[in-house]
């Protein structure tokens, strides 16, 4: 727990429950459900975190969750496609039986919770993505608790749950754009693991690539004059990258390995290969950026007499577009239950990395809050692996879930917010079209 930091009373309820208005009784029901199915979504978690799973290969992640909500009471009240658009993601659906009736005249609002539940090479899930899969299915359930307690016919609203796998390698959301799953959806929310409790941050545009360098074998002490080295080149390109570094902005980023370097020193390497990632604030500079260093990689080619080739990575990730009355709205709901967010400048101008729920946002209104797990490790470590399957962990991550929910109920029930959410998204969809289009 943070120094000053209290718990409040579990599933933030107060005293006077009779008084509280009918919006916030909605909220306390979603808490409360959150909290009786705490115990399940824990063994959610923990049995995710035991067996980390990589990119596109998390099948037990995914069978996992799929029965998770198969198995939620009462029976079938999730529609669930098992393997929705890609082998190992996931599509559950939940809908009041009036919004379900054929002939339903008034469009359902379509508000969808994100899963990611992949890993990481070597250290497990020291993202904490298992969290992330509990989040959104604490959320998902806390909000249809709240709709199905209505003592009238809920309004026309369709709770979808998505499972995006590879997120840390590949973009499985960017595969499940394309394949049009966000195609109906109004608002998605998930919520990320950190350090800090942050409504947003500057998560940045993301581009990878692999550059493969050919040269010729020879004998190196006989006759090296024969051969093209290969590793020569590639640690020119790393060097220039170095030297390029100080005309980079201070928000870019570039880093990388050199993964094949030869196989025996007395042989002239013949092939060479080095993977980097470039990042940079908007997709704009970060095309700027990547023009750069593709230069320096060919530079070192034609220093060597190597012959290259450059892949790019199947996606770029886009920035996270911010949506400033979502995040605002969530603050709010978390403020009630004990959460102490960082500032906004903190927030807009803090360390951060890339997501592919940055594509997520350039087509539906969106939030990816990041919430406090009880420990100060930093992610993509190994104490990080350790506090992610921790159960102090348990307590802030259904935390985030509540408020999570509690906004859903906003956006649902508040008169103007979803257009307001909507007139945010259009108005940074615009600022970027504008930005990558200036020269």
């Amino acid at each position: 727990m943070r120094p000053g930091e209290e718990r409040p009373v579990q599933g933030g309820a107060c005293d006077g429950v009779s008084e509280l208005e009918p919006l916030e009784l909605l909220k306390l029901r979603a808490a409360e459900r959150i909290d009786e199915a705490a115990e399940r979504l824990g063994a959610l978690s923990r049995a995710i975190w035991s067996e980390p799973e990589l990119a596109y290969e998390e099948h037990h992640a995914h069978s996992l969750l799929t029965r998770f909500f198969q198995q939620e009471p009462p029976a079938a009240s999730w529609a669930v496609q098992p393997h929705y658009q890609l082998p190992t993601a996931f599509r559950a659906e939940w809908a009041p039986r009036e919004a379900r009736a054929p002939g339903a005249e008034v469009r359902a609002l379509q508000l969808g919770f994100l899963c990611e539940y992949d890993a990481l090479p070597g250290l497990g899930h020291a993202c904490g993505h298992n969290l992330i899969a509990e989040v959104g299915a604490a959320a998902a359930l806390g909000l249809r608790a709240a709709l199905e307690s209505l003592p009238g016919p809920p309004p026309p609203v369709k709770i979808i749950v998505l499972g995006t796998p590879a997120e840390e390698d590949g973009g499985g959301k960017i595969d499940l754009i394309e394949a049009g799953a966000f195609k109906n959806l109004d608002v998605v929310f998930m919520a990320h693991p950190s350090q800090e409790n942050a409504a947003y941050l500057q998560d940045v545009a993301e581009h990878d690539v692999t550059v493969k360098y050919y040269g010729k074998a020879s004998h190196a002490a006989a006759y090296p004059w024969e051969g093209v080295n290969a590793l020569d080149a590639a640690v020119l390109a790393y060097n220039n990258i170095s030297v390029l570094r100080q005309q980079m902005k201070p928000t870019w980023r570039a880093h990388g390995i050199i993964k094949n370097g030869g196989v025996k020193p007395n042989i002239i390497p013949s092939y060479s290969e080095l993977i980097y990632y470039f990042r940079a604030p908007s997709m704009k500079e970060l095309q700027v950026l990547t023009k750069k260093a593709e230069d320096c990689f060919r530079a070192a080619a034609l220093a060597t007499g190597c012959t290259i080739e450059i892949k790019a990575g199947a996606h770029d990730y886009y920035n996270v577009l911010p949506n400033k009355t979502l995040w605002k709205t969530y603050m709010e709901n978390g403020k009630k239950l004990g959460i102490q967010f960082i500032s906004e400048d903190m927030m807009l101008t803090g360390p951060s990395g890339s997501t592919d729920f940055g594509n997520v946002t350039f087509v539906v209104p969106g939030i990816h809050p990041y919430f406090y797990i009880g420990s100060d490790a930093l992610n993509h470590t190994e104490q990080y692996t350790e506090a992610a399957g921790s159960q102090e962990a348990q307590f802030y991550t259904l935390r985030a879930a509540k408020a999570l929910a509690m906004t859903a109920l906003d956006v649902i029930f508040k008169p103007g917010l979803l257009e307001k959410i909507r007139e945010d998204f259009k108005l940074k969809l615009q600022e970027e079209k504008f930005l990558n289009t200036v020269e």
